[in-house]
């Protein structure tokens, strides 16, 4: 190795170190949506106690969430290519910090409710700005692997939120949950500070304005092949919400677990899903059709919700139940990734940031829909659940084999 050779590598390696210390910083911060919506399952049991309501009043916190993070991203994705990454985002951070806090100190549930709303606009905020750094910093095969691990940190928080959760009510309250997530949102600040700078110079920035924006989303909604795998995934995804807001009241309340083994299933399952998400993938890149693995994945999904309806009419075990949710949520984290791939793959490149606006939009919006539909049924039985996650399941392999076609499948080689 030559003198000036070692002086270039010596130069580069804080270089190196930099953009992987940033990497860390995006990746965590594209777990704040995960742990929003995760963290406080176990205690959703405890807040409808403590604050005397029913299961459908307390699911509507989650709903709030997910309309926020929906809110947020549609409208700081845009605003950060006019203004800029950093401020739009360092504004968000700050604004999850302070809307947590303000959850911790909720007096009733409609006040949680608002608080969950602002705390998810501000979450979303961050995860859309996470996603456009990316785009800003890396081009070609790099972004797609970059996505992946940020994907990877966001499939693992699901699995380490409710036992966090759960761990965390063993030695506090619901509330202090969310001062939890409000001291991650100040340390999640103080790392993206020094280490998020601005990535789209001015001369960079959309000057389109909100009626192209509106122009482009018309288009992608008269899109019949973009719809066709945005509503099955927006359907499959309001599936798994529809789980998340009832599983905690079916298993603790209806089997009798403790918010301890709630987090252990859930973490189960969280497992699975993630790994055969990790399955399809690899598939996809062999040559296997994604359009062939979101119908296997939907009907794998629709014969775990009808076991799950069988299960809970004839009250079997909760080993049962168990493996009944294992086996839908498997095939739900088969088909989501490849519905996802198959909404933005025949998009022109210029729009598909608007393209994953769009489908995340009507993913978060069905699945908040979807997560109090489960309480309305009462609490003392798990068929109400079941029924509307079956009834889900069936719509999305619906939806899909009505109006995707083949020859628009880029991927069907």
């Amino acid at each position: 190795m030559t003198a000036a050779v070692a002086e270039v590598e010596v130069e580069a390696a804080p270089a190196v170190r930099r953009r992987r210390l940033l990497l860390l910083v995006l990746g965590a911060l594209s777990a704040i949506g995960p742990l929003s919506i995760d963290m406080y399952l176990p205690a959703l049991p405890a807040i409808a106690a403590e604050m005397g309501t029913g299961q459908a009043q307390v699911q509507l916190t989650l709903t709030a969430c997910l309309i926020g993070l929906s809110v947020g991203q549609v409208v700081a994705g845009p605003l950060s290519d006019v203004r800029g990454r950093r401020g739009p985002l360092l504004a968000g951070i700050a604004g999850y910090a302070v809307a947590s806090l303000l959850c911790a100190f909720s007096p009733s549930v409609y006040g949680l409710v608002g608080f969950r709303l602002l705390q998810g606009i501000a979450g979303g905020a961050a995860l859309v700005i996470v996603r456009a750094v990316v785009r800003d910093l890396y081009e070609g095969a790099a972004i797609a692997r970059i996505f992946a691990v940020l994907m990877l940190v966001s499939g693992l928080a699901p699995v380490l939120a409710p036992i966090a959760g759960a761990q965390l009510l063993a030695h506090t309250s619901w509330r202090g949950v969310f001062v939890s997530l409000s001291v991650a949102g100040l340390l999640l600040l103080a790392a993206a500070l020094p280490t998020v700078g601005e990535t789209l110079p001015a001369d960079r920035r959309e000057r389109g304005g909100l009626g192209h924006t509106l122009v482009t989303f018309g288009r992608l909604l008269r899109h019949r092949s973009f719809m066709a795998s945005s509503l099955a995934g927006g359907l499959g995804f309001g599936a798994m919400f529809a789980y998340i807001s009832g599983s905690p009241f079916v298993l603790q309340d209806v089997y009798g677990a403790s918010p301890q083994t709630f987090s252990l299933v859930f973490g189960l399952n969280a497992i699975g899903m993630t790994l055969v998400s990790q399955i399809g993938g690899r598939l996809t890149g062999r040559g296997t059709p994604p359009a062939r693995l979101v119908f296997a994945g939907l009907s794998l999904s629709v014969a775990g919700a009808l076991a799950l309806a069988v299960v809970a009419f004839a009250h079997l075990s909760l080993a049962a139940l168990v493996a009944a949710l294992l086996v839908m949520l498997c095939g739900l984290g088969l088909a989501l990734p490849s519905a996802g791939a198959l909404a933005l793959a025949g998009q022109p490149q210029q729009i598909a940031g608007s393209a994953a606006a769009l489908a995340g939009v009507l993913q978060f919006v069905i699945g908040a829909i979807a997560a109090p539909l489960v309480g309305l049924g009462g609490q003392s039985s798990a068929l109400p659940m079941a029924l509307v996650l079956a009834g889900l399941t069936l719509g999305s392999l619906v939806v899909f084999a009505s109006l995707h076609r083949v020859s628009d499948d880029v991927f069907a080689g």
